[in-house]
């Protein structure tokens, strides 16, 4: 898919789906019925969904079915339903196996500093979204972007996902959006994991997912290119970041006043 439109900035995107593969049948549930809602309200979709998430606060937490079951998975949903996929890489060689597969990489908070990770995920040609690490400003991410297009790939997106703001707690600063859409490339916001509390219950990260239209409508007023939003049929059973996720059943509600908002601006 060339996905031409992740790029035009006329119309805005989501990006949604479940943290991780916890099920084929859940992800086929999930991206059938999150494709019926994009379409009813005109929202191009990016189907989203982890096949490993290396980044857990337990070593007893759920990770994802592996990258050989995960990518399977996900070819299918691409078949099945006619929808763009997306996860997350975190090694140079995933990015070259994920991008046999998967129409749009990324690359976690945590590693968009990892320069090999960034040129590789840059170097297969696919569109990339790099996510803002939660220690970084947004102008630092200039940096980041010099790295990626030094190969000639300028298909990249650059995602907002909060700020490290003392113990178990992030913040978002709306001024973080013009600052990295001036470098060129269209900016996402991730709603769900700027609503996380990272380790907030111990040995797993707590959320505050009521706070998620807020900052959703404060973003489409402010302007972004797409959203990112985690959603589960049943946030409370989720395996990873349930506390953060929306519930699917809520999303159709949130799209139309995202869709108001973004028609008024």
């Amino acid at each position: 898919m060339e996905l031409n439109w992740l790029f035009n900035k006329k119309r805005l995107f989501i990006i949604a789906g479940p943290c991780v593969i916890e099920s084929r049948d859940l992800v086929f549930e999930t991206a059938e019925r999150l494709k019926g809602i994009c379409d009813a309200f005109g929202f191009p979709l990016v189907f989203k969904s982890s096949y490993d998430k290396a980044n857990r606060s337990s070593l007893k937490s759920f990770r994802g079915p592996g990258l050989e079951k995960g990518l399977q998975i996900l070819k299918e949903v691409k078949e099945r339903f006619a929808l763009p996929v997306l996860t997350d890489i975190h090694s140079p060689e995933e990015a070259r196996e994920a991008a046999l597969v998967v129409d749009v990489l990324q690359v976690p908070a945590f590693l968009c500093r990892q320069t090999d990770i960034v040129l590789a995920a840059s170097r297969t040609g696919k569109p990339v979204n790099i996510k803002k690490g939660q220690f970084l400003a947004p102008w630092d991410m200039r940096n980041v972007v010099e790295k990626f297009v030094s190969t000639g790939n300028k298909r990249l997106l650059l995602t907002e996902r909060g700020v490290s703001f003392g113990y178990n707690n992030l913040v978002v600063d709306f001024r973080a959006f013009p600052i990295m859409q001036s470098f060129g490339f269209p900016v996402v916001f991730d709603v769900t994991h700027s609503l996380q509390l990272p380790g907030g219950l111990g040995n797993a990260s707590g959320g505050q997912r009521e706070f998620a239209p807020t900052l959703a409508r404060a973003a489409v007023a402010a302007g972004v290119d797409g959203l990112f939003m985690e959603v589960h049929p049943e946030p409370e059973k989720a395996l990873c970041d349930g506390p953060n996720m929306i519930k699917l059943s809520e999303l159709e509600i949130l799209l139309k006043k995202l869709k108001a908002i973004r028609e008024a601006i």
